[in-house]
């Protein structure tokens, strides 16, 4: 392999993690996984604040992850949910999780988060 492939291929996946690779974008694009929420549903379980939600949502939205509806009833609610762009990353995360199961250490894993 001549190292100018090499730098392409090592480029493209980059490229790939810099796009998803944040902490929050990973942690709601892996709760959007159950399905559509509303903004304090994803607030609840990703444990972000209003503002980092605010920005990541709007982020993974500008960059085709997310979708947004808004529902006009009383009281005004906003849903989101994962594009089709957003649903292609499942495979990457069941790969990541079938990873970490068999390489990561659960109690190291206990004492890093520590």
């Amino acid at each position: 392999m001549s190292s100018d492939r090499y730098s392409e291929e090592a480029c493209v996946v980059i490229d790939s993690l810099e796009q998803i690779g944040s902490q929050w974008r990973l942690i709601v694009l892996h709760d959007l996984q159950d399905g559509e929420k509303r903004f304090n549903e994803l607030k609840r379980s990703t444990d972000a604040s209003s503002r980092t939600l605010s920005r990541v949502l709007d982020d993974l939205g500008e960059m085709g992850f997310v979708d947004r509806r808004l529902e006009e009833d009383a009281p005004v609610a906003t849903y989101y949910s994962l594009t089709e762009k957003g649903r292609s990353l499942n495979p990457v995360f069941d790969a990541i999780e079938e990873w970490a199961a068999d390489w990561l250490d659960p109690e190291e894993e206990t004492l890093l988060a520590d």
